[in-house]
C-alpha cells in the first residue's frame, strides 16, 4: 500500500469529516470514514480489524456475514459441473432496499453512491409493487450490515425527507449477473486454482490450462465467450513450443474453429493463422522498444522474423529491412502482412534457416555496406534474434563472419539476442552463455533487459551488444615488412577499445 495512496486516503477521510461536521455531531462523520476504510480493507491486510477495534467499536463486529456474501456467489449446486447449464446458476438473495419517491431517486443515488448497490449487470432501482409513485433503491448488503443504516446515511436521508426504514427485497440472480471468475470458482473443486486470465489474439482467447482444470475445459471456454464480447473462439495449448517452426498443437474448447484472425499492435495490423504461426500479444511492448531504437536509414536484419512485428514497423520507419523465417507458413503470412501494410517493396524477405541467413544475405550486405560508410555517417546496423529457446546458440556464427579491417567501432552491428533463463541471476546467466558462443568477454560492452516472466522461475531477457571487432573480423596476416605506423589496426587495438 503506497505512501501516495495512504496520503490520498487520509486526505479523503479528513474531507468526509470536515464536510459533515457542520450538519451533525462530530461523531456522525465516523460511519462515512469507516465506509471509506471498508473499501480499502481488502487491500491492506489487518487494517480493517485494527480500525474496528480502535476507532469504531460501535459498528457491528461482522460486516460481511454469510448471507450477504451470497450476492457474489452462484448457487452451490453448480460445484463440479463440466457441461455448462446456465439455468443452474439462478438463485434468490435477500438485499436491503429503501422506499423513495421516484422524483428524488437520482438525487438519492448521488448522495448515497457509496452505499447503493453498484454491481455490474444488476439494477440499482426497481419498481415498487405496492406504490407506482415510489421506487425501491437497492443498497449494497456489504455496506449495510444487518440491514441497519449508519448515522451518516440516516443524516443524508433526513435532509432529503426520506424514511430511513430499510426493507428486505428478494433479488433474483442469474448466470448473467456473475463474473467469469466467480462462475469458475463456484464450479471448480474448492481450493483449486481458477483460470480467469488468457491471451487474446483477435477473436481468439488462448489458454494454458493446468491438469486439474482439463475436465472443465469446455465449460471454461464457453464461460469466457459468454463474458468477453468479441471472443468467438477459445483454444488451449496442448504441448510446449518446441517444434522447428515455433508453433504448438491446440484444442478448440468452445466457439467457432476459425483460427485465422486479425490483430493490431502498435498501430499496425497483422493477419495470421494462429494454429500455424507464432504470435504472442505479451511482446507488444518489446517490439515497440526495439523499433524505437532504430532511426530512418538504419539497417535491420531480422533473423527469426515470424509474421513481421519487428520488420514491418521498422520498414514503416524507413529503415532498410532484411527479414527471414524458416517456417513456410510464417513466411507466407509475413509476405501477406508486408502487402497489407504497404511495405512489400521496402523489405527483402527470406525463407531459410537462421544460420544460413546470417552466413549468406547478412554477411553479403555487411561486406558490401560497411566499407562504404563515410566518416561521421550515422547509419546503424541492428540484428534481431528473437528465438529465445535457442538464439544464443547461433551467436557463434559471428566469429570471423567478415574478412578485413573495420573502419571504426561505431559501425559495428548491434545484436539484440533473446533468451530464457531459470538461473538465480538470469542477466549474468544470459551474458555468460553469449560469451561462450562468441568466444570473448562482453563485460562493460552489453546491456540486459528483462522482457517478461514466462513462468515461475523462468525469465525472458534481451541481451544487446555491439559485436566486438576481434570477433566479427578475420584479419589478413600483417605484413611485417611495412612500417608499424602504416600497418592496419590489429585485433588487440579493437578488443581493448570501449564500444559506445
Amino acid at each position: 500500500f503506497s505512501s501516495r495512496t495512504l496520503w490520498r486516503f487520509g486526505y479523503s477521510a479528513r474531507l468526509l469529516k470536515t464536510n459533515h461536521f457542520r450538519t451533525a455531531a462530530s461523531n456522525t462523520s465516523f460511519p462515512a470514514v469507516w465506509m471509506l476504510l471498508a473499501q480499502y480493507s481488502g487491500r491492506i491486510p489487518g487494517l480493517f480489524v485494527v480500525v474496528k477495534k480502535n476507532c469504531f467499536s460501535t459498528m457491528p463486529e461482522t460486516v460481511e456475514d454469510k448471507a450477504n456474501l451470497d450476492l457474489y456467489l452462484p448457487h452451490p449446486e453448480v460445484r463440479g459441473m463440466t457441461v455448462l447449464n446456465r439455468e443452474a446458476f439462478k438463485r434468490t438473495v435477500v438485499v436491503p432496499v429503501l422506499k423513495v419517491r421516484k422524483e428524488i431517486v437520482n438525487t438519492l443515488l448521488k448522495s448515497l453512491k457509496r452505499t447503493v448497490l453498484q454491481r455490474p449487470g444488476l439494477k440499482r432501482v426497481v419498481e415498487d409493487p405496492e406504490d407506482e409513485d415510489s421506487r425501491l433503491v437497492i443498497l449494497d448488503p456489504h455496506k449495510i450490515p444487518e440491514f441497519s443504516l449508519g448515522e451518516w446515511e440516516q443524516e443524508v436521508l433526513k435532509q432529503l425527507n426520506v424514511s430511513s426504514e430499510v426493507s428486505k427485497y428478494n433479488l433474483e440472480l442469474t448466470y448473467e449477473n456473475f463474473k467469469s471468475e466467480e462462475i469458475l470458482r463456484a464450479v471448480l473443486p474448492e481450493g483449486q486454482e481458477v483460470t480467469s486470465g488468457f491471451s487474446r489474439v483477435g477473436h481468439i482467447a488462448h489458454l494454458n490450462l493446468r491438469d486439474h482444470q482439463l475436465p472443465y475445459r469446455h465449460l471454461i471456454g464457453q464461460v469466457l465467450i459468454d463474458k468477453n464480447p468479441g471472443i468467438t473462439c477459445v483454444v488451449n495449448k496442448t504441448n510446449i513450443i518446441d517444434s522447428t517452426y515455433r508453433n504448438f498443437q491446440m484444442e478448440v474448447l468452445a466457439g467457432e474453429s476459425n483460427l485465422v484472425t486479425k490483430v493490431k499492435e502498435n498501430n499496425i495490423v497483422y493477419e495470421l493463422d494462429f494454429s500455424k504461426v507464432y504470435w504472442n500479444p505479451r511482446l507488444s511492448t518489446e517490439h515497440g522498444r526495439i523499433v524505437e531504437l532504430l532511426k530512418p536509414g538504419d539497417v535491420l536484419f531480422d533473423v527469426f522474423a515470424g509474421i513481421g512485428p519487428f520488420a514491418i514497423p521498422a520498414a514503416k520507419k524507413k529503415c532498410h529491412v532484411f527479414a527471414n523465417d524458416l517456417n513456410p507458413e510464417s513466411y507466407k503470412w509475413f509476405l501477406h502482412n508486408c502487402k497489407l501494410n504497404k511495405v512489400d517493396n521496402k523489405i527483402k524477405a527470406f525463407n531459410m534457416d537462421g544460420r544460413d541467413f546470417l552466413l549468406g544475405p547478412v554477411r553479403e550486405e555487411l561486406t558490401k555496406e560497411l566499407p562504404l560508410l563515410k566518416e561521421g555517417q550515422k547509419t546503424s546496423f541492428h540484428i534481431v534474434m528473437n528465438l529465445p529457446a535457442s538464439a544464443i546458440e547461433f551467436l557463434d556464427v559471428f566469429r570471423h563472419l567478415l574478412v578485413g579491417e573495420p573502419c571504426s567501432t561505431a559501425a559495428l552491428p548491434t545484436v539484440h539476442c533473446y533468451g530464457f533463463s531459470k538461473h538465480d541471476d538470469p542477466a549474468k546467466d544470459i551474458q555468460e552463455r553469449a560469451e561462450a558462443s562468441l568466444g570473448t568477454s562482453l563485460a562493460g560492452r552489453c546491456s540486459t533487459y528483462l522482457v517478461r516472466n514466462v513462468a515461475p522461475n523462468k525469465e525472458m531477457l534481451c541481451l544487446s551488444f555491439q559485436i566486438p571487432a576481434d570477433v566479427l573480423y578475420k584479419r589478413p596476416c600483417p605484413d611485417e615488412a611495412k612500417p608499424a605506423a602504416k600497418r592496419l589496426c590489429t585485433s588487440k587495438d579493437f578488443s581493448e577499445e570501449k564500444l559506445e
